[in-house]
């Protein structure tokens, strides 16, 4: 992988993602708000679980806890009920520490910054930066499973590559457009989940199939054949 994307590439990536955004983007519910709470909220249920089991259990969770105050409140147990199914169980118990950690150090704000967000118990690096630029429109990364396989396919041929971690958010960073992260990290990932799939890419119908590293030595596969 180069060290770093020729500009004109890296523009056009910016330009052919947010142009198809603007047209196929998913409509969810918190893409409705900027409220760091309800963010948090569905970013910590969307770790390891589909979208839309998450959409009902997102709006029940939020009717019976609608601020950071009210989940501090609650009781653990009582929390995890109104969890449930979701699945790992762990999740609530750590979503309800947060919310009690932030009402006690935080004055029921939740922090801004990626070290402070870090910090709690549940949140990693790739939360931080959905947080950061979902609720706080900071120019910050994101770098999931989703991710990744767009830009090792666009950029490197290949979703099987293992550049190290750092490489890859070092990347991800690289192609923000700054001051249109939002849109942009909400592209990203409705683009893996929708065209740049993992095991049926949509690559006919693909934007970047002009420029795509992965679909270009396909191509080539099957001139060859």
């Amino acid at each position: 992988m180069p060290r770093s994307i020729p500009a004109p590439f890296k523009r056009k990536f910016q330009q052919q993602l947010l142009r198809w955004y603007r047209k196929n983007g998913r409509e969810l519910p918190w893409r409705e708000t900027t409220d760091p709470y309800s963010i948090l909220v569905s970013e910590v249920m969307l770790q390891q679980t589909q979208v839309d089991r998450v959409v009902p259990k997102y709006h029940e969770f939020l009717s019976k806890y609608p601020t950071l105050q009210a989940l501090a409140k609650a009781r653990a147990r009582d929390v995890k009920k109104t969890w449930y199914p979701l699945g790992y169980n762990i999740r609530p118990v750590q979503l309800h520490s947060i919310a009690r950690e932030t009402v006690a150090h935080y004055g029921g704000q939740l922090p801004s910054s990626d070290e402070a967000l870090q910090s709690f118990k549940g949140i990693g690096r790739y939360t931080s930066g959905a947080i950061r630029s979902f609720a706080f429109l900071q120019d910050a990364p994101i770098l999931d499973t989703n991710v990744r396989r767009v830009l090792l396919r666009v950029f490197l041929g290949t979703p099987r590559a293992k550049p190290s971690d750092k490489r890859m958010w070092a990347l991800s960073e690289e192609l923000l457009p700054r001051g249109r992260t939002y849109d942009f990290n909400q592209a990203l990932m409705d683009f893996g989940a929708c065209i740049c799939s993992a095991k049926t890419p949509a690559c006919p119908r693909c934007p970047m199939k002009g420029f795509c590293k992965a679909y270009s030595k396909d191509v080539k596969k099957e001139d060859r054949r």
